[in-house]
């Protein structure tokens, strides 16, 4: 049985992320989920709960012994251990996409205290600007190809609670028994690469920018399915 591609975005942007990916996907024959963590900023932390919920129910639509495939995208990787042990379907695998790697015990930070110092500035009432809005033009403008597709994911992105980049997510104990495997798009996530090769993960390498899943669908679906497979 084919596993089913869970595609989770970072909380930091949307589901419209992943959209042509899945569309790739679906179009090779494999079932595919893109469960939208918009909502999870609201109300009070912790937050991480919600990622789970909200991964869990869009699942639902899905039969429980259904075999999936977690493929998580920059800062939603840091939740991926907590979004297996939270879910009834079996894992089979699990891919990081440009993105940010758990602890392999312990508590993770979702920041470092280098990037909680450059966002406190930002933060109005708690409250801080869309992802994009943190950085200037020209580190914002080589993420997007088509200019219909930035404004799809701008105007999607939610505007997330300072708070919510304090929290530190549990990891449980041996999250990284199954199959786990490292999709690299470039810098600064090479050091992050390297360190999932150290682990002992296969590790794949599709040059481009952060948000390159949008500007190259088909690479990266490609990629997806050829770690999915040899893992």
């Amino acid at each position: 049985m084919q596993p089913i591609f869970v595609l989770v975005h970072s909380p930091s942007v949307g589901p419209s992320t992943w959209h042509p990916v899945a569309e790739h996907l679906t179009a090779a024959g494999y079932q595919v989920r893109v469960p939208s963590l918009l909502q999870i900023g609201a109300g009070a932390p912790p937050f991480w709960p919600r990622i789970v919920d909200a991964v869990r129910d869009d699942l639902r639509q899905v039969s429980a012994g259904s075999p999936v495939t977690l493929v998580a995208h920059s800062n939603a990787g840091l939740f991926l251990p907590a979004i297996r042990s939270g879910l009834d379907h079996p894992v089979t695998g699990s891919i990081f996409v440009d993105a940010a790697l758990p602890a392999r015990i312990g508590p993770t930070p979702v920041a470092s205290p280098e990037l909680l110092e450059f966002l406190s500035p930002m933060a109005v009432n708690g409250g801080l600007p869309r992802w994009t809005d943190w950085w200037d033009e020209a580190d914002v403008a080589p993420m997007f190809s088509d200019p219909k597709v930035r404004q799809t994911v701008v105007e999607e992105q939610p505007t997330l609670p300072l708070s919510y980049y304090e929290q530190h997510i549990p990891v449980p104990d041996g999250w990284d028994d199954h199959p786990c495997s490292y999709l690299l798009f470039g810098p600064p996530y090479d050091d992050l690469s390297a360190e999932a090769r150290e682990r002992g993960w296969r590790v794949g390498h599709l040059p481009g920018a952060h948000l390159h899943q949008i500007i190259d669908p088909a690479g990266t679906a490609r990629h997806l399915v050829e770690l999915a497979t040899t893992t």
